[in-house]
């Protein structure tokens, strides 16, 4: 039993797998906090194009005065 201890402590073969988990929530963590910062601005730049958009004038160049 305790050579079944000693072996296991220095096995280290799902290391690699543990590092790519962490990895990977980190790298969902930032998209989803950059997902965050950005969605606020594109809404509000989505929001004033739109108003510009509708106060807009539109001619067609071809009136006479």
């Amino acid at each position: 039993m305790i050579n079944f201890i000693k072996n296991f402590r220095k096995n280290e073969s799902g290391a690699v797998t543990v590092d790519w988990v962490v990895l990977t929530a980190a790298i969902v963590a930032l998209g989803g906090a950059a997902y965050t910062a950005i969605s606020g601005g594109a809404s509000q730049l989505t929001s004033n194009t739109a108003q510009m958009m509708s106060d807009a004038t539109v001619t067609d160049g071809n009136t006479t005065n």
